[in-house]
């Protein structure tokens, strides 16, 4: 690979697990000195939407700095290690032993309820790292600033190349009652012995009340390119956010999002669709927190894993103190169409409340022998079996496709790993 980088601490899960299993977090070594190529970036307002972009690069933080204040710091009391406890602890009314110990997580969790503001404690999925890596790459980010009662379209492509790096970066911000269509490409055309390339995507969302965010990201870039998509995201109070991610190529890929459910009766819904080929390898962490009361989430992942391909999903579902009513649910699906491929699924809820709902589960499996047996009995080698598989994936990928050009993408791709995919899915 040449002389590298390191981003530390990518993707990593709010909460670690036990270290022999490696998934706490991600090392992604980087390639160094690549040039940044920002005029592969562009930001497209469908027609009617130009005037939402804007060049108020203070627009998100004025509105996190404002939801800081309405969302005070909030009170744990009755919580183990609450702030009444520790302070008659303090004033010697109580036993070191009448007190709790807190894991680290458990210390970073008051601390965040009590301590930080709204805008303190937002976070990305990918970590600050990894956030600060895209957007001193990016430079001066892209603002998108929707009025209350609008509804708005905007388009955001990178398309890497070999040699470079390319990275997009944007600060949203949908006011109250407004609605936002956000769709991403994250593309990249190489040879598989190409210069290697990064293609990165850097994004802050804030949901003012009753505000709809729907994101589409699909990732197309062939494998001489390492992707790194990260998001966080603020809900204000009955905000909704939808969020669907669309992972077929890279050779390495990278994919964060952290949800602050701070106001009441927001919901957030992420769906995650993967296919990993050949040798590559798919990273994603999810991190939901629920603060406010009614809040909702669901997370959806459905993957085919082929080739020697790898895949790890860390799904977190926190459901903190104050969040009453809260309901959080993670699931996802994985065919493992070839047994030289290694998949690691972790959901995880973590829950600091007694009145809320939380659920998860994964089905992961091998194609079934009678699968098979069927399939061989009709004329089809293993081989062409596994190709039927994958050709699922990316037949749906293509037909559900945004635009032409995300659909010409994922053709690329599908040509590149199916024989005669074009064929087949005209």
């Amino acid at each position: 690979m040449g002389e590298t980088k390191k981003l530390t601490n990518v993707n990593a899960m709010p909460a670690p697990t036990w270290s022999w299993l490696k998934m706490n977090a991600a090392e992604v070594e980087v390639p160094a000195g690549l040039a940044p190529a920002r005029d592969a970036v562009s930001v497209e307002p469908a027609p009617g939407s130009e005037n939402v972009v804007t060049g108020n690069v203070e627009a998100f933080d004025t509105e996190m700095v404002a939801a800081s204040k309405r969302y005070a710091a909030r009170s744990r009391a009755a919580a183990p290690g609450d702030a009444a406890e520790r302070a008659k602890l303090a004033a010697g009314e109580l036993d070191t032993m009448d007190v709790p110990a807190l894991s680290a997580y458990q210390r970073g969790a008051v601390r965040a309820e009590e301590e930080l503001s709204a805008a303190e404690a937002f976070l990305t999925g990918c970590g600050r790292e990894a956030y600060a890596y895209l957007r001193g790459l990016s430079g001066k980010p892209s603002v998108i600033d929707v009025p209350g009662g609008v509804r708005a379209a905007v388009t955001v492509r990178v398309d890497g190349r070999p040699g470079a790096a390319a990275a997009a970066s944007l600060d949203v911000v949908v006011r109250a009652n407004a609605t936002l269509d956000l769709t991403l490409a994250l593309d990249g055309a190489a040879d598989p012995d190409a210069v290697a390339g990064v293609v990165g995507f850097a994004a802050r969302v804030f949901a003012a009340r009753g505000a709809r965010v729907n994101v589409a990201s699909v990732q197309t870039a062939d494998d001489a390119f390492l992707v790194i998509d990260d998001m966080g995201v603020f809900a204000d109070e009955g905000a909704r956010v939808e969020v669907s991610h669309t992972v077929l190529g890279a050779g390495r890929s990278y994919t964060g999002l952290a949800a602050d459910l701070r106001g009441d009766a927001s919901r957030i819904d992420v769906d995650t669709s993967y296919l990993g080929a050949r040798e590559q390898l798919h990273d994603f962490n999810y991190q939901i927190r629920h603060l406010g009361k009614r809040t909702v989430s669901n997370m959806d992942a459905n993957g085919v894993l082929t080739g020697t391909s790898s895949k790890i999903l860390r799904g977190t579902i926190d459901l903190m103190h104050g969040a009453k009513g809260a309901e959080g649910a993670e699931r996802e699906t994985v065919l493992l169409a070839n047994d030289g491929v290694e998949n690691k699924t972790v959901p995880v809820i973590l829950c600091d409340e007694d009145d809320v709902a939380g659920n998860h589960g994964a089905t992961i499996g091998h194609v079934r022998p009678e699968q098979l047996f069927y399939l061989g009995s009709r004329g089809l080698s293993e081989a062409q079996a596994e190709a039927l598989f994958v050709s699922a994936k990316l037949e749906d990928a293509a037909l559900s496709a945004p635009d032409e050009r995300i659909r010409a993408s994922v053709v690329r791709l599908g040509e590149a790993i199916v024989p005669d995919f074009e064929e087949e899915l005209a």
